[in-house]
């Protein structure tokens, strides 16, 4: 207990205290700009990963990270993969097994309505397993961190209803993985298709109005997918769209569902035009006339939207402030725009131009970026070199920092600006982490096998508090338990990038409390 004091004592004082390509010149490789690589385009190096991205190149390291393809994953991480059952699975086999009609099934049983509960809460769990798996453990950095980035930016929210649980990595898997370093129409196209999208952002039963025999009106537009698609997903906030627009682009997308009675008799169509749903009328939408075509009115209106500038401006400020500053140069988005117009949206094209610029390696903007809880956590576990085999510990953590997986209930997705999570609670709470990681006391050897099962949480609020879905607190053996970081090794790891205030705060430290120190240092906090 004293020893956990002091070390606390000490992170809180520390942290007080604290291209060759297309004609580019090519990017020195120093173990600074390694280093920058590393953090920027990825969660951070692991033990040797620096010499590694410097004896490789620099600007090879980062043509690779472009193409995640030609990157062979580790043979134990696809092996550990494979052991999660969930993620082989279609949207419509998810919701055959764990959806409505196994809690139907289940009637009034409290016990098997229990088990339906838990069933499902395992899927998540898997979701968010094979997430943390792939961050911490992938070569493929880049894919990973462009997968987070674009699930924040499309973001679905784990506790809307059941749906909204069991599809988590299904839609990651079909929706946005495959897409996050090609063009940004098939991405737009894919979420808008997928069941979780459709779910979450009510679409799926939005319809035309129609009037019965008896005068009564039924169905309705549901305008919430066609407002966030705008003002989220393409054009922005300040793109020039009109209420108007919304409700046009809404009646434009009346049909575009799921269809559960077909998965129910072992049909795998995720997705489905319903003609008898869709307003057939004309429409006006961003200045052009639409005429009734069916699914092809929504395929065009997507096109629109993927062609415009002002999407083009909207996606390249985001990936501008995700890798370079929270106020992006505007030099640099512009540039980045012109890109995404020329190219037709192709991500991996704007990404070579930012990853080449200037504005990216300027000294003033190199560890700056404040991280998320996301990527503190994950850097931490990477620069470690930590052990995992029980991921509950991590992510409790993220709840307790306020960055759940999958938890973010409102569309816009996490924030990864400073100004978002920079205050002394989440400090408290990174430096209670960085001391159980650097001292070794987070179980994350536990067998799985021995962990009870967990509860579902219930939807909404109860799925953003810090205890949500964790088991009852049970005791750990010291064989649940990592050996804590060599100092020197994860020193080394992070290259010379400490204060002098830091440095001095490390040597007065006893060398059982250094590498919690280090985890904990202000230098630490950024990327």
């Amino acid at each position: 207990m004293l020893k956990t004091t002091r070390c606390t004592i000490l992170l809180l004082s520390a942290a007080l205290g604290g291209m060759a390509h297309a004609g580019t010149p090519a990017v020195a490789d120093t173990p600074q700009n390694a280093l920058h690589a590393l953090d920027r385009l990825g969660y951070g190096p692991r033990p040797g990963e620096l010499a590694q991205v410097q004896s490789q190149g620099v600007d090879a390291w980062i043509e690779q990270q472009l193409h995640p393809e030609s990157i062979a994953m580790p043979v134990e991480l696809q092996q550990r993969l494979a052991q999660l059952p969930s993620l082989r699975l279609s949207a419509a086999e998810l919701f055959r097994r764990y959806g409505p009609p196994a809690r139907r099934a289940a009637g009034d049983d409290e016990a098997a309505r229990k088990q339906v509960n838990q069933a499902a809460a395992r899927v998540t769990e898997e979701a968010m397993q094979a997430r943390l798996l792939r961050a911490i453990y992938s070569p493929a950095q880049l894919q990973e961190v462009m997968t987070d980035f674009w699930f924040n930016h499309f973001n679905v929210f784990r506790g809307k209803g059941l749906e909204g649980r069991i599809w988590l990595g299904a839609y990651e898997r079909d929706a946005i993985r495959p897409y996050a370093l090609g063009r940004f129409r098939d991405l737009l196209g894919a979420t808008a298709k997928h069941p979780a999208m459709l779910y979450y952002l009510d679409n799926w039963q939005s319809t035309a109005p129609r009037t019965d025999l008896f005068g009564e009106v039924k169905g309705g537009l549901n305008e919430n997918y066609a407002r966030e698609v705008m003002e989220l997903h393409t054009l922005g906030v300040d793109g020039g769209y009109t209420q108007k627009d919304v409700t046009e682009l809404a009646r434009i997308l009346t049909g575009w569902t799921y269809l559960p009675r077909l998965w129910l008799q072992d049909g795998d169509t995720p997705f489905a035009f319903e003609p008898k749903r869709h307003d057939a009328g004309d429409k006006l939408f961003l200045g052009h006339h639409i005429g009734d075509d069916g699914q092809t009115e929504g395929e065009y209106a997507l096109d629109l939207l993927a062609q415009s500038p002002a999407t083009a401006h909207h996606i390249a400020y985001e990936l501008a402030q995700y890798f370079v500053a929270d106020q992006p140069p505007p030099a640099l988005v512009e540039r980045m725009a012109v890109r995404f117009q020329q190219t037709g949206g192709d991500i991996r094209e704007m990404l070579r131009t930012l990853f080449h610029s200037p504005e990216f390696w300027a000294a003033a903007d190199q560890g700056n970026k404040f991280k998320t809880p996301y990527r503190y956590v994950v850097s931490a576990l990477r620069a470690s070199g930590t052990e995992v085999r029980n991921f509950r510990p991590l992510l409790s953590a993220l709840e307790q920092l306020g960055q759940p997986l999958y938890g973010c209930q409102t569309p816009d997705g996490y924030k990864n600006t400073e100004a978002t999570w920079l205050n002394p609670d989440a400090m408290v709470y990174r430096l209670n982490f960085a001391t159980a990681l650097g001292s070794g006391r987070l179980p994350l050897l536990r067998d799985e096998a021995s962990l009870p099962p967990l509860e579902a949480p219930t939807p909404m609020a109860a799925a953003m508090t810090p205890a949500a879905m964790q088991p009852a607190a049970q005791p750990d053996a010291p064989q649940d338990r990592p050996p804590p970081p060599d100092p020197e090794t994860l020193r080394a790891t992070l290259g010379n990038t400490l204060s002098p205030s830091t440095s001095a705060a490390l040597e007065q430290a006893p060398p059982p409390l250094r590498a919690a120190l280090l985890l904990g240092s202000p230098e630490f906090m950024r990327h």
